[in-house]
């Protein structure tokens, strides 16, 4: 970076540090991941200064010969690894390409069947604080409260009274698997579009790791840079009969400007989705995900839905005289990165966030299996019964440096293929 240090020494310093943070200590955030340099090099090359609107072969600028390429590649890479029949790579996020599939076939007051932010949903699936929430009548379904799951006849029922033109399914922090079949057949028994928001899952989905939602759905959004180890960005795919209103509804409908470097980084993460690495973190993910939640309920702790089927564990910690924020904040402390979370039970009470949740995807890129995960769960466990404890801490925390000195992320001129 020898022109950022020249021309900003204050911010190159800064990157330095965040390096050094990443590979100092370990990191349990779902919604993050550690990308290939490959996909770090593309974000910062030239394509960052290409403007362009519309789409490739009927551009709004001139000089899009070679991003018209990069477009394409990213679309026809996308299309294979998902089976799609239709791509959209330019949505600037996940909450763009939700925004753009309403706008595509629904109309302002339209009603919209979602899950519910406590029990796994997502802001933009019409959470109060989100303007999808002012732009449409949207109702949301909780879990059973018994088993946590998703009551697929309840929702049936809340579908039938409620009528919408669209079911979102997908969630932010539900550890199961849904059933995108079960849910097609009560979309299509009020004749509802169905879009399944996969932000959390595309890396698992792409990797084959799990069942896929673009068979049974109309619509499947997600973002690039959590399992699906990327750069920033969205995508959505659709089924061919609705790929003109995709368009016009992304451009010029919800954005303007597409970034060229995050479609090409999207374009090299569909390339490597292929590569046997790949595909091994995917299933590495998923195995570290189940052992550490059978590793927290051998410990005592309520593991929400009692286990999980993807990269997440969300952690109840009523019964352990801590909060959520308490306890990101002491695991932080000594190098150990996640999130509080709400879990089912703090619906009653807005704000509240009686949880944890902890991701496995970064740890598997660094290739960590069963043994780390039982280390760190160790660790975590005595972090939260003795948060104030400075012997307990100083031992984690170089516990936490050996083992990220030895499973590096960038160290070195280390790369995660």
């Amino acid at each position: 970076m020898k022109f950022l240090l020249r021309d900003d020494p204050e911010m190159a310093k800064l990157v330095k540090q965040e390096e050094v943070r990443i590979d100092s200590t370990l990191n349990l955030i779902a919604a993050e991941n550690h990308s290939p340099r490959s996909i770090m090099e593309i974000m910062g090359s030239i394509f960052n200064t290409k403007t362009i609107e519309g789409y490739p072969g009927n551009r709004h600028h001139a000089g899009c010969k070679h991003v018209d390429t990069v477009e394409n590649l990213a679309i026809e890479r996308a299309k294979a690894v998902f089976g799609a029949e239709f791509v959209n790579v330019q949505p600037h996020s996940g909450t763009s390409a939700n925004l753009a599939v309403y706008f595509s076939v629904l109309d302002v007051g339209d009603r919209i069947l979602s899950m519910s932010l406590p029990h796994g949903g997502h802001l933009s699936h019409g959470h109060r604080a989100s303007a999808t929430s002012r732009c449409f009548n949207f109702k949301h379904y909780a879990l059973d409260p018994s088993t946590e799951r998703i009551d697929y006849e309840m929702v049936r029922k809340m579908a039938l009274r409620f009528q919408p033109k669209m079911i979102v399914t997908g969630a932010s922090s539900y550890p199961r698997l849904i059933d995108y079949k079960k849910m097609s057949e009560i979309a299509k028994e009020i004749s509802a579009y169905l879009l399944a928001d996969i932000a959390h899952l595309a890396g698992l989905v792409a990797g084959k790791a799990i069942p896929s939602p673009v068979p049974h759905c109309d619509f499947v959004t997600f973002t690039c840079y959590k399992t699906l180890m990327g750069g920033r960005g969205g995508m959505i795919l659709a089924k061919e009969e609705f790929a003109k209103k995709i368009n016009k509804s992304v451009f010029p409908g919800t954005q303007g400007t597409s970034a060229v470097n995050l479609i090409a980084a999207k374009a090299v993460i569909m390339k490597l989705a292929s590569d046997p690495k790949f595909i091994e973190i995917q299933k590495q993910t998923l195995e570290n995900a189940a052992y550490m939640a059978s590793c927290l309920v051998e410990k005592g702790y309520r593991v929400v839905t009692g286990g999980t089927d993807n990269h997440q564990v969300v952690v109840d910690l009523s019964n352990k005289g801590i909060t959520g924020a308490q306890a990101e904040q002491c695991l932080e402390d000594c190098g150990i990165v996640l999130n509080r979370n709400v879990v089912p039970a703090d619906a009653k009470q807005p704000g509240k966030t009686s949880g944890i949740r902890i991701g496995t995807g970064a740890l598997s890129a660094r290739y960590m299996g069963k043994e780390q995960m039982s280390t760190i769960v160790e660790w975590m466990n005595q972090l939260i019964n003795n948060p104030e404890n400075p012997e307990i801490q100083d031992a984690v925390k170089a516990g936490v440096n050996d083992l990220c000195t030895r499973f590096p992320v960038y160290a070195n001129g280390h790369d995660i293929f």
